[in-house]
Formats: structure tokens, C-alpha cells, sequence
């Protein structure tokens, strides 16, 4: 039952076809097509069905990679440039996918042809990228020296710290320890000046002048400590170690993590924050496996903002792993203004270098579940469906990965009908060999 469903189904096309071609008085026949030169050879008769049938009145020649093309002279294939060998037994050829039209109906039906040609191909790739903070600028926090966090003045991620500004305040007790060797040996600084007195200036006293550049070193070691110039003069002044010691940041930056909170213990070795610049960030751009094949370093790139500005620069990095079948590729950008946020989308356009490439038009491509295919025009009103793998598309273009060869014809539109008729004989031709076993 489903059989005589499909079948009549195919009836049906078959005659809606042939009424339309019957309306539009187009005269196609089901002939095997010639070769794929760019006009017809003078003097060749087209094969039809029945000529094929007739073993050892006429040779043919056909394709040992594509047995549909076929034609009674020799020649070379145009889908793979491979040269036609004779057949020995013309009969057992006489499956044909090609149609043949007359050149009225091709006129009719207002087919144009375009010839697959070389050209310099530029590409556009058009991905997202995600801003991201330069990692060159990230600064880590770090304790010099054990003790308790009694006050925090970071609290949030994103929070903005400037450099010398107070970012928590530590008990320790090694720090107050440190503070009173210092102070003793301020003691001692000021007793020696004291009974060294005048007895010479002290710019020609050795001895004094060793002395201050030993408090000197003393006094830097609590500033690489992050502790301020003005904590130590308090502490000098006035001859009492400060149990609570007030840390600086040592450079401004933008907050990106948080290790640390008030009553937390902390030791040299952990981090407690993470500071970063954003006046320069990363835009982290995605892309897959066969798009990163086309780019290289220095190609230019377009960031589009989310305020909808355009950005030029040039991509400066392309990582040579790939994570989830995806690579990532890199630039750096000025963020002075701040208009990029870290963690926000942009849209981006790689300009790849041009390459060389066989390019034919995007309207001769016929899309399909199956792939793709065009319809192959091999002269004097005969064509052919051929499959094709194609590659980028740049404009009006379509690269042609393999499939045909330079020089070859296609249609550039039509090509539907001409590939339902095709199709419609096939079916007819299938019909009939099932009618036949019957």
C-alpha cells in the first residue's frame, strides 16, 4: 500500500511538471551531457538513451571517478580534470542524470551561467568576544607579617582602591615587636648625638653618620611593610609602639576577589585580595577549530561596544589550545574611559588576509539536506546536478573546496527547475526498472 502511496505521489510531480513545461512550451530531453568545455564542440552529436543502448555502434567515453559523465568523444572531466577512458561495453551505461535543453527554452527560462573562477577571497569572521581583565595588571595582597585583621576597609568586588589608601588595619604582635627594637634603637641614636654633641659637625663624623644611615634602613623596613610614613613618625614621636597598625595598598586598581574578612588570622603566604587595573583589558574572543585556521596574528579587528562605537585594533594573540572544541583568540585595549566593563559581551569582526581561492556565486549554490550542490552546464543546452563541498562565503562569493575545477559553468539561476527535473527522471527511470521485475 505505502508503495502505491509513493508512487502515485511521484506520478503526481511528474505531471505537474510536464504541464508547466507544456505551458511554458520548454523542450527538454533526457540525454547524457558533453563535456564541460565552455562552448560546444563543432561536429558532436549528443548521445541519447537509445544511442546508448546500442552496444558496438557508437563508443563513448566516460569518468573512472564520476561514471555520470559520459560523451562519444574524448575529453577530460569537469568535475575532477581526470581524462575520459573509452568503455568497452557502451550498453551496460545507460543511467544518465543529465537533462537536455534547447536554446529557446533556455532563453525562456532566462538561465544565466557563470564560469568558477580563482580570485583573491577576503573573509570576514563574525564571533563575540568577552572583556576580560588584563592579567599583566593583577596585583595580589599580601600580609608581611602575622596577626589578627581588626578592621577592613574592602568590602565588595569592584570596589576602587587608590594607591596609599588605608585598605585594613592588623594586630601583631611580631609587628609591635619589631616596633620596639625600633624604638630602642632610636634611644640610642639620640643619646649618641647627644654626647657626641660639638665636638665636630656631623657631616665629617663617621660614626654618626653610619648611625643614620642604619636608622634609615630600619625605618624602610616598616614601609615595605606597607605601613605609612606617617604611622612611623607617630611612633617615633611619641616613643610607644602602635598595637593596631594601619596597611596601605601599595598600587590602585579595581577589587576582583576578596580572601580575607575582620577577625580572620593571616600569614604571609595567603593572598588577601586581588586588585586589577582595568584601564587596559583583555577582550577574550571565541572561536571554533575551522575559523581559527583562517586567522594569524596582526589580523585587524572590530569591536563593536555595547554603546554601539567601533574599535579598531589588531589581534595579538591566538591560543594554541582548545577547550570544548573552541579556541580563543586575544586583544588588548585602551580602557581609560573606562567603557569597557569586565565581564560584558562585545560583537567582533576579524578581518582575515585575503587567499586565493575558486570562487563561483552564492546563487548557483543549491543548499540540501544532503550538501550542497549546482547545477553544471557542460554546453550546447546540457546540464548536470554535481555535488560540491564548499567553504567561506566573502559578499556574493562561495568558495569552492572540491567538487569542480577553474573554468567550469554553472547556472547561476534556474537551477531549481532544472534540478527537479532531473530528479523527476530519475524517479521515472526508477519506475520503470521496478515496473520491469514485476
Amino acid at each position: 500500500m505505502a508503495k502505491k502511496i509513493a508512487a502515485g505521489i511521484v506520478l503526481l510531480g511528474i505531471g505537474i511538471l510536464a504541464w508547466y513545461l507544456i505551458s511554458q512550451r520548454i523542450s527538454i530531453s533526457w540525454r547524457p551531457t558533453q563535456t564541460a568545455t565552455q562552448t560546444a564542440t563543432p561536429g558532436i552529436k549528443p548521445l541519447s538513451l537509445s544511442d546508448l543502448g546500442k552496444a558496438g555502434k557508437e563508443q563513448i567515453w566516460i569518468c573512472p571517478m564520476h561514471p555520470e559523465i559520459m560523451q562519444n568523444h574524448p575529453g577530460t572531466c569537469p568535475i575532477c580534470g581526470m581524462d575520459l577512458v573509452q568503455s568497452k561495453d557502451s550498453a551496460v551505461h545507460n543511467h544518465d542524470h543529465g537533462i537536455h535543453i534547447d536554446t529557446a527554452s533556455i532563453q525562456k527560462l532566462g538561465v544565466r551561467l557563470a564560469s568558477i573562477k580563482k580570485t583573491s577571497l577576503s573573509h570576514e569572521i563574525r564571533t563575540y568576544g568577552n572583556v576580560i581583565v588584563d592579567g599583566d595588571t593583577l596585583y595580589n595582597v599580601h600580609t608581611k607579617v602575622d596577626g589578627w585583621i581588626k578592621k577592613l576597609n574592602i568590602n565588595s568586588i569592584g570596589q576602587q582602591i587608590r594607591k596609599g589608601q588605608i585598605i585594613y588595619e592588623i594586630y601583631s604582635p611580631d609587628l609591635i615587636a619589631q616596633q620596639k627594637e625600633y624604638l630602642r634603637f632610636v634611644v640610642r641614636r639620640d643619646q649618641t648625638l647627644k654626647t657626641i654633641g660639638d665636638i665636630s659637625p656631623l657631616v665629617e663624623n663617621p660614626y654618626v653618620m653610619d648611625l643614620l644611615q642604619e636608622l634609615s634602613r630600619e625605618r624602610t623596613k616598616f614601609l615595605y611593610k606597607d605601613i605609612g610614613i606617617e604611622s612611623v613618625q607617630q611612633m617615633e614621636d611619641s616613643k610607644q609602639p602602635i598595637e593596631v597598625v594601619k596597611i596601605l595598598a601599595g598600587q590602585a586598581g579595581v577589587v576582583t576577589q576578596i580572601n580575607a574578612r575582620e577577625g580572620n588570622f593571616v600569614t604571609p603566604s595567603a593572598t588577601l585580595f586581588t586588585l586589577a587595573d582595568v584601564s587596559k583589558v583583555w577582550v577574550d574572543i571565541t572561536l571554533y577549530p575551522d575559523q581559527a585556521g583562517r586567522i594569524q596574528n596582526g589580523d585587524a579587528v572590530t569591536i563593536k561596544t555595547p554603546d554601539g562605537q567601533e574599535i579598531q585594533t589588531k589581534l595579538d594573540f591566538i591560543n594554541p589550545l582548545a577547550e570544548n572544541n573552541k579556541i580563543s583568540a586575544r586583544v588588548t585595549l585602551n580602557n581609560t574611559n573606562l567603557r569597557l566593563r569586565p565581564g560584558s559581551f562585545v560583537d567582533v569582526i576579524i578581518h582575515a588576509q585575503p587567499h586565493e581561492a575558486l570562487v563561483l556565486p552564492r546563487s548557483s549554490v543549491i543548499h540540501t539536506g544532503q550538501g550542497d550542490l549546482v547545477i553544471l552546464s557542460r554546453g550546447d543546452g546540457h546540464f548536470l546536478p554535481v555535488n560540491i563541498e564548499t567553504g567561506i562565503e566573502s559578499g556574493d562569493w562561495i568558495e569552492v573546496v572540491d567538487g569542480l575545477l577553474e573554468g567550469a559553468e554553472v547556472a547561476v539561476n534556474g537551477q531549481f527547475l532544472l534540478d527537479a527535473a532531473s530528479s523527476l527522471h530519475d524517479a521515472a527511470q526508477r519506475m520503470q526498472e521496478t515496473h520491469k521485475h514485476q
